[in-house]
């Protein structure tokens, strides 16, 4: 598998390490419904190891012996500094950038555990499991909302606005730092809204966010 590295959306690298990828689940209620399940009362938290980290525009490689791989597009928040218990003001601080990310899981794998009551690891925790995009500096988009768009093939497949968000962007990352420590390098993904399915081979994927970021990649 090829090293990943944080970069900027100019190609310049980030001089920061890759740590863990801190994710929440059913952060949108529309994609709760959308695959029955509640909405959590408190964050539905995990994390995906560095070694899911691939870069995004690089073809999209996954398991193929077990079951559907579905995407779930999310916006990604790259981590400055260390946050533990932090406060609101603290977590806005730490934001370095912005980026967008596809949380790949293999769903019927996930199914399988949920009935269990097991942990999503092996669903979710594979290699190249996370494509990453470069990352946005948060001073070029210093906005009230962030919006990002997922295509296939043309088509609208996902459209996402951080305003919809059950946990708002800044009160999740003081939330999860309350849990385990936040380090530089770290990044967090923010939940994905409606609109997943199964990716399949040959598609071509275009990620918008805002008028900042556009890129696409394909599915080998």
């Amino acid at each position: 598998m090829p090293d990943y590295q944080h970069h900027w959306k100019d190609g310049t690298p980030v001089h920061l390490p890759l740590g863990k990828i801190v994710c929440i689940g059913r952060n949108y209620a529309e994609h709760a419904r959308e695959l029955n399940n509640p909405v959590p009362d408190e964050p539905l938290l995990f994390i995906k190891p560095s070694t899911t980290a691939v870069h995004i525009t690089r073809p999209i490689d996954f398991p193929r012996d077990r079951g559907e791989v579905h995407f779930e597009t999310e916006l990604a928040v790259l981590i400055g500094r260390p946050l533990t218990n932090a406060s609101a003001s603290e977590a806005q601080s730490a934001i370095l950038g912005y980026g967008l990310a596809l949380d790949l899981t293999l769903r019927d794998v996930q199914s399988k555990l949920k009935e269990k009551g097991q942990p999503w690891e092996r669903a979710k925790a594979f290699d190249g499991a996370c494509p990453l995009s470069p990352f946005v500096p948060v001073e070029k988009l210093q906005q009230d909302h962030l919006a990002f768009t997922m295509d296939i093939d043309g088509q609208r497949r996902q459209s996402g606005d951080t305003r919809d968000m059950l946990n708002p962007i800044v009160p999740l990352i003081a939330h999860m730092s309350s849990h385990f420590t936040l380090l530089p390098g770290d990044v967090v993904l923010t939940g994905t809204p409606k609109g997943v399915g199964e990716l399949r081979s040959g598609q071509t994927l275009t990620l918008e966010l805002e008028d900042a970021l556009f890129l696409q990649t394909k599915v080998v």
